[in-house]
């Protein structure tokens, strides 16, 4: 399904400051639909306005929607929809005529013209709402209905006046608070003149015990959540409803969501609506992910140290043999565990088990540069990044990939080292090649005895389930490719 933007761009006149209005109002008006119990679709003028085109639509969470198949795309000659037309011809909400039958189901249609502000100036219209009411389950209408109705139209009147959304607010979080989550109605001096159900229970957990309508909210929630403490800021804000912003409040171990929508009708502000959600239990487990994440990352840096130690005392053992074979096998030994400790380096700073393994491939690379001998005067080199990998790869392909590193440094003697990576569907193909001495005759990675070369068939094929392949090079010198699966997404 093309997106709002490909319609916008493709059919229609519209600038981008208007495409970054509509995507603002269409990021935020759920909050319309679910107060109005209908579905909301925003037909845009096509070129040369000669029609319409549906860019966006919305369905409520409140009551059942009209449209069950997707509108989106949906081009409608002028004429055809006499609503839209009045609407934007005559820069008014169009609620007149009566009940649509045609499709078996009593709906009523409503326009909403969509006004973009301008700064010094009337503003531009943009697009026409089309607000559709299925009416088959109509019945008298509670005190929160009513309520939800009022504050629609206040919206929708809003929104044709360029008033909503709001210019220059923060975006809203998916996971801000919704209508029926918990909703306040205050009048212009900030007093509770409506509270549903959810919203009062989720003051009764704040430790409210009076009745909340006819409550200045501002203070009854500074009295009950900073009785010792400065009061906050945004807080007084957020709860007289004076501008559109969020706010979380706490008393008694109980975290209340709060964001104003203030209602300007007319050049005036009448009022406010305040949305509440009571957010203990997230915000519970947000704090243990934390926790545990700061646990694991203290685990990986002491296992870095713990091998850091390790390293160091076979380095000092390696120091005091007298047998080059002996010094030899431990100095292998100790850029092993190194190349496991950059890892556990890594993961020690990363919020999840993942990390950028290109840093840790450099580090590896640095690292085989310097423990080479000296005649080799070669600074091996990467071409292509690695990414993101997770820690179950980065493991044992930073140990094959210090393996294959230093067999190349050690036997071929080569004057150019490079490691090429690339990601392709799926998989992470690695070649380490150089122009040293070259494979000897007769070789065969089946029979081959090299304790490097086994311990990377091992972590290749055993434990990242991928394939290795060592074959010499038309220049001269040895290619060792890796092809390793990656996990999906």
């Amino acid at each position: 399904m093309p997106t709002l933007s490909d319609l916008v761009a493709r059919h229609t006149a519209l600038d981008e400051a208007d495409l970054d209005w509509l995507h603002s109002l269409v990021s935020d008006w759920q909050l319309l639909a679910d107060l109005s119990f209908a579905d909301l679709i925003l037909w845009a003028p096509l070129l040369g306005e000669s029609g319409w085109i549906a860019i966006a639509q919305m369905r409520p969470t409140t009551g059942p929607t009209v449209y069950h198949d997707d509108i989106v795309g949906t081009v409608a000659a002028k004429g055809e929809r006499a609503l839209i037309d009045t609407a934007w011809n005559e820069r008014r909400i169009c609620r007149e005529g009566d009940p649509d039958w045609s499709t078996g189901v009593p709906v009523r249609e409503e326009t909403i013209p969509v006004r973009r502000a301008v700064e010094g100036g009337e503003g531009r219209f943009l697009a026409v709402i089309q607000r559709s009411t299925n009416l088959s389950s109509a019945r008298t209408p509670s005190r929160l209905e009513l309520t939800y109705l009022q504050s629609a139209s206040d919206l929708a009147q809003m929104v044709a006046e360029g008033r909503f959304p709001f210019s220059g607010e923060e975006p809203i979080l998916v996971r801000s608070p919704r209508v029926g989550d918990g909703l306040l109605r205050l009048d212009r001096a900030g007093r509770v003149t409506y509270a549903s159900p959810n919203a009062l229970s989720a003051y009764r957990r704040l430790g409210l015990h009076a009745d909340l309508v006819g409550a200045e909210l501002g203070r009854v929630t500074a009295t009950l959540c900073y009785s010792d403490e400065p009061i906050n800021e945004d807080l007084m804000i957020v709860a007289s409803g004076r501008a559109a912003k969020e706010t979380e409040v706490e008393s008694g171990g109980t975290i209340v969501q709060l964001r104003a929508i203030p209602l300007i009708v007319g050049g005036g502000r009448i009022g406010a609506l305040v949305l509440i959600r009571d957010v203990t239990e997230l915000r519970r487990r947000e704090r243990e992910l934390m926790t545990k994440d700061a646990t694991i990352r203290e685990i990986h840096h002491r296992v870095k140290n713990n091998l850091q130690t390790v390293a160091a005392l076979l380095r000092l053992q390696a120091r005091r043999l007298q047998v080059p074979e002996g010094r030899e096998a431990l100095e292998e030994a100790v850029r092993r565990v190194g190349s496991i400790a950059i890892v556990h380096e890594t993961l020690s700073h990363a919020p999840e088990e993942f990390v950028d393994f290109d840093e840790i491939a450099d580090r590896v690379i640095a690292m085989a540069g310097e423990v080479s001998s000296p005649e080799v005067a070669v600074t091996p080199r990467r071409v292509g990044g690695f990414g993101v990998l997770p820690s179950l790869i980065a493991t044992p392909l930073a140990m094959a990939l210090t393996e294959l590193l230093q067999n190349a440094l050690q036997h071929g003697r080569p004057k150019r080292l490079e490691v090429v990576v690339e990601s392709a569907h799926e998989r992470l193909n690695v070649t380490v090649w150089d122009d040293g001495r070259g494979l000897p005759g007769g070789f065969d990675l089946d029979s081959s005895t090299s304790l490097g070369l086994q311990i990377v068939r091992t972590l290749v094929e055993g434990e990242l389930s991928g394939r290795l392949t060592i074959e010499p090079r038309l220049e001269g010198g040895t290619e060792v490719a890796l092809s390793i699966p990656l996990p999906p997404g």
